[in-house]
């Protein structure tokens, strides 16, 4: 879902570059050091998901795992997923540096937003309602991802709307995807590590 180089207007890159500067301050300030592995574990995964990618127009198509990432690393999802695609912006040339900014606030916001929402019910004692949790927080971390880019498009120019809608309708299938995916994970997670759900950033 990462934006390309050269598509946005200089408004929409300059506030998203501002909003995810101050977001990434937030969360590393707010990172323990005793969570340094496990945000390098979801960076990880964040970078490998997002490899397979089908381009759509200025944007493509692909597995996030925002929303499983939100979820387990709070405010730190911000540091990771900015790591997660600088990487890929400096070795495949995925998105781009100019567009950083609003790449990473449209992605990582949302799963902010799932942690906000869903964390508080992810728990190691009730593995159906982790498991459920999950798989709303994972489905709604896309759709709100694609909502953002969605947003930052159409603020730079009408011409996007076909574009809009037809990055809705690819989406979709991802957005079940990554609910399932996300109900699976920490489904998995309670079984055999139960304390990453009770403490996260």
């Amino acid at each position: 879902m990462h934006i390309s180089e050269g598509v946005l207007s200089a408004p929409v890159l300059i506030a998203g570059g501002v909003l995810s500067i101050c977001c990434v301050t937030a969360g590393l300030r707010k990172l323990e050091y005793e969570k340094v592995p496990q945000v390098a574990v979801l960076t990880s995964a964040f970078f490998v998901a997002s490899l397979i990618h089908v381009p759509v127009g200025p944007s493509s198509t692909h597995l996030i795992l925002n929303g499983l990432t939100g979820i387990l690393l709070g405010w730190a999802a911000f540091p990771a997923i900015l790591t997660a695609l600088t990487l890929q912006a400096v070795f495949f040339q995925f998105g781009g540096f100019t567009s950083l900014g609003v790449n990473t606030f449209n992605m990582a916001f949302p799963a902010l937003v799932s942690f906000w929402l869903f964390s508080i019910f992810v728990s190691k004692n009730n593995r159906r309602i982790t498991m459920f949790a999950g798989f709303i927080g994972g489905a709604a971390g896309v759709l709100g991802a694609c909502f953002l880019v969605a947003v930052s498009l159409l603020t730079s120019g009408k011409a996007f709307l076909p574009l809009v809608k037809l990055l809705a309708a690819v989406h979709l299938p991802v957005i079940l995807i990554e609910g399932l995916i996300t109900a699976l994970a920490l489904g998995f997670l309670q079984k055999v590590k139960p304390e990453l759900l009770d403490r996260r950033i």
